[in-house]
């Protein structure tokens, strides 16, 4: 499963990741990949994304990046951590303590927008 989320670049759901695995080994039950994932999650080898409400993705880049949502075809894109200018989570009102941060931006793919 890991081997299969390192080639992706779609942040895939639980689902499509299991269709993919039994594409090949029709072995793989919903409570197996949902438990391998949530491992790899735990052990920091893959992120959970959501990007939209009750849908978790998952990542297998788990360096800092943020993220593209086109709105029409509801592609996801990985957004280089430097493109933006950084936040300063010390600007927070008065006892927030913000500890990380990711960004997701919404628009057009450029398919989508010719």
């Amino acid at each position: 499963m890991f081997a299969n989320l390192l080639t992706r670049t779609d942040h895939p759901t639980a689902e499509q990741i299991q269709t993919a695995l039994n594409r090949d080994y029709p072995v793989s039950s919903q409570a197996t990949v949902y438990s391998a994932l949530q491992a790899l999650r735990d052990v920091g080898l893959v992120r959970e994304v959501l990007l939209e409400e009750g849908v978790s993705r998952y990542d297998a880049n788990v360096d800092p990046h943020h993220h593209f949502r086109c709105r029409q075809c509801a592609a996801i894109e990985d957004i280089a951590w430097n493109t933006f200018q950084s936040i300063d989570l010390q600007r927070l009102r008065p006892g927030l303590q913000g500890e990380a941060y990711e960004l997701t931006v919404q628009g057009l793919c450029d398919r989508c927008s010719e």
